[in-house]
């Protein structure tokens, strides 16, 4: 099982930008998709089709043109599911559920806490709420796969400037420590498990060429069970797709 995940700020933008013709190079089993910003009867899913793909899940925000995941797939899931049960959430597009035989995949977009202080709240709210329901979901589906964008960088490999950076929504130190609270709780950093070393990014501003000069934050993360370690093959970025201001991040699983 192969599973990209990819937060393509639009997914408009990203097809015009040439998604389709990407993913026809760099195929996987399973796509999840973050920040899609549109509704799917807006959107011309005919190019996913013709590469075998179904569009078997897709969670909008109540908000139009505002955050939003879905979800492709060429395996047929034993049950789609969108939201978390909680409304402040549920109405932001943030959470969609796949099971695939014994194992469940998450499509998540957490929130990001950069607007100021209020979203920042929000944000610390979303990490704890989030954590107690991946444990109660976890007791009846232990396999979890949960991808998407996290909106934190959790080490200093992980950023690009760290000393600048550490009082920066994303950089906190209490982002980072929900991370390593959730790393330590079960939960295999897919990418970093097999790249111990390696100083790659997901993200990039668009401002002052931060791309060019690979000034990024490592903050899109495919997190596996601990269940599930034995069974990853492999996991890279593909640092050189440029259809978002994020990257794809991919896993190969048994």
């Amino acid at each position: 099982m192969q599973i990209l995940t990819y937060n393509l700020n639009g997914i408009r933008a990203a097809l015009k930008n040439g998604l389709i013709e990407w993913l026809s190079q760099n195929p996987a089993d399973i796509l999840c998709f973050q920040e899609v910003k549109a509704t799917p009867d807006v959107v011309d899913l005919s190019g996913f089709e013709a590469l075998g793909y179904e569009l078997i899940g897709w969670h909008s925000a109540e908000k139009k043109g505002y955050s939003g995941v879905a979800i492709f797939s060429k395996i047929k899931p034993d049950l789609v599911s969108a939201g978390c049960s909680i409304p402040a959430y549920d109405r932001e597009g943030r959470v969609l559920r796949a099971d695939f035989g014994d194992v469940t995949v998450l499509n998540c977009y957490f929130p990001s806490g950069t607007s100021g202080e209020i979203r920042q709240a929000v944000k610390m709210t979303f990490l704890a709420d989030f954590f107690i329901w991946a444990e109660e979901l976890r007791k009846d589906r232990p396999n979890l796969i949960i991808c998407g964008d996290y909106n934190i960088a959790h080490n200093e490999i992980d950023i690009h400037d760290p000393v600048r950076n550490k009082k920066n929504s994303g950089f906190l130190p209490e982002e980072r420590a929900w991370m390593t609270k959730w790393f330590g709780s079960g939960y295999t950093d897919a990418f970093r498990f097999m790249n111990p070393d390696l100083r790659q990014y997901s993200w990039w501003t668009y401002r002052a060429g931060a791309r060019g000069n690979n000034k990024g934050w490592r903050i899109d993360y495919i997190s596996v069970s601990n269940s599930l370690r034995d069974r990853i093959i492999a996991s890279r970025q593909f640092n050189d797709a440029v259809h978002s201001d994020h990257c794809p991040v991919w896993l190969e699983i048994r």
